[in-house]
């Protein structure tokens, strides 16, 4: 193994949040508190698009935060009408040019389509490359296009089979939603790897349809259902209407919607984020435990654990990490100085509380470890006698394909090198992980299917679906059978 450090900043992102509302009078100032409640799922670019009252679509998008781009107010005033979907995005696929900034909106001869769309098509450069060659002109360098382009060129005889027939020819993570001058729609991959959920509003009876149920929460909307894969929802003025474009499926909802994307008071299949995440602090307590004083989790997304810990070996649960909670995104610095410095915007240690104390640090995942090292000589700095860390989940070792920015192993410090280098990297007294059976009981998913319902490729190699565009780059790991495929169902 190389001996040399990982120094490039680099955290996991998930691709986008969509969210959706049809039949009540405020509906895009809905959909910007709900955009809001999601705005952790993606903070490179926001749009919306409203169903205004002659039917005609209206679009406002930008680059930046929600706030940055609807901080003119009059951009809200143009989206009138009683139907509306949105998007924040972090860009996976395609550049960050506006070109990419969804929803996007597309005027067909006879009809308007807005689409927004969260997770990673599999196959979208081999359909792109057949699009093309049958003479399709592509917009941005985004995979959602795809979609638009496959809809209009189906001979289906109506929208809604076009739609389904379309969709029959993705592969990969993605849940979408459309609006058209007649109805809204949501669809949900075959496997289920984002998250999707229902709600309705209570005084006008609007339905919503968002990525989590926290932003249901935004809006007081009631939560009535989780997408399921391979369902294609209309909302109409008749109502809703649940209907299936396939039905070959499994669920294989993405582990690490559990262990660090969603926000902790979201419900994902019956699963509070929270208790989840509490539970694997419980477990990776009762699977490593270490001599210690005191319990430090990392804010925000490993403070859940970090109470499970404290609570399971009977230690202190202290603050020993302050987060500046006004820090813009985050970014990579061109020296080693820099970089410490940004993360040291980002976190401060308390060494009223670390100073002499063995400390048990807390944290959802590793993936260059770079902010795991000058977090621990941040820790040391302010007098913490050993640090040992303790990560809530399994090592992440191999690329993700359904939604999440790593999709090689380059990024991936644990692919490289093993336990005892990484914890000489980081710098930390001793280094462990959860295992992936403690993360699957943990999570504790009330799923009757074929296998747990969870996909845990990244930590244990076994994909529940060929990777098809992507599957060369892990062929030499397939050939030595480290890394599996399921069929698709």
């Amino acid at each position: 193994m190389p001996t040399t450090t990982v120094e490039n900043e680099k955290s996991l992102n998930e691709e986008c949040g969509i969210f959706g509302i049809w039949n009540d009078q405020k509906a895009a100032e809905l959909t910007f508190y709900g955009l809001h409640a999601l705005q952790h799922r993606g903070q490179e670019g926001a749009g919306i698009v409203a169903k205004q009252a002659d039917g005609r679509l209206w679009q406002e998008r930008g680059l930046g935060l929600l706030s940055e781009v609807f901080s003119d107010p009059r951009r809200m005033l143009n989206l009138t009408g009683e139907a509306a979907i949105g998007h924040v995005r972090y860009a996976t696929a395609g550049n960050h040019g506006i070109e990419n900034i969804q929803p996007f909106m597309v005027n067909f001869s006879d009809m308007q389509i807005a689409l927004a769309h969260n997770g990673n098509i599999t196959n979208a450069q081999t359909l792109k490359q057949e699009l093309e060659d049958e003479g399709a002109i592509f917009q941005s360098s985004s995979d959602t296009e795809i979609l638009l382009h496959l809809i209009r060129r189906s001979k289906a005889p109506t929208f809604d089979e076009q739609l389904k027939e379309a969709l029959l020819r993705l592969r990969g993570g993605f849940a979408f939603i459309l609006l058209t001058p007649n109805a809204m729609y949501a669809a949900l991959d075959p496997h289920g790897f984002r998250p999707f959920v229902i709600g309705r509003l209570p005084e006008a009876g609007g339905y919503v349809v968002a990525s989590e149920t926290a932003a249901l929460e935004t809006v007081r909307a009631e939560f009535l259902q989780d997408v399921q894969p391979g369902e294609l929802i209309r909302f109409d003025n008749a109502g809703m209407h649940l209907s299936k474009y396939t039905e070959q499926t499994t669920l294989n909802i993405d582990a690490m919607e559990y262990v660090y994307f969603a926000r902790p008071d979201s419900n994902i299949y019956g699963v509070n984020v929270h208790r989840a995440r509490k539970r694997m602090g419980e477990a990776i307590a009762t699977e490593q435990p270490v001599d210690a004083d005191t319990v430090v989790g990392v804010p925000n997304s490993s403070l859940s654990a970090a109470m499970g810990y404290a609570e399971k070996a009977q230690l202190p649960n202290e603050m020993g990490l302050v987060k500046n909670q006004y820090i813009a995104r985050s970014f990579i610095e061109p020296t080693q100085e820099r970089r410490e410095r940004a993360v040291r915007m980002k976190l401060s240690a308390v060494p009223a509380i670390v100073a002499g104390q063995r400390v048990i640090l807390v944290d959802d995942s590793i993936v260059r470890g770079t902010t795991s090292k000058y977090i621990i000589k941040m820790l040391r700095d302010a007098g913490a006698s050993e640090v040992h860390v303790r990560i809530a989940s399994p090592a992440f070792k191999y690329p993700s394909f359904y939604g999440v920015d790593m999709q090689t192993t380059d990024e991936l410090m644990a692919a490289h090198y093993s336990k005892d280098e990484m914890c000489d990297i980081i710098g930390a007294d001793s280094l462990e992980f959860l295992s992936v059976e403690g993360l699957v009981a943990s999570i504790d998913l009330p799923y009757q299917g074929a296998g747990n319902g969870l996909t845990t490729a990244y930590f244990d190699g076994h994909y529940p679906s060929p990777v098809y565009d992507y599957q060369d780059s892990l062929a030499e790991l397939a050939a030595e059978n480290i890394v599996t495929f399921d069929p698709e169902p």
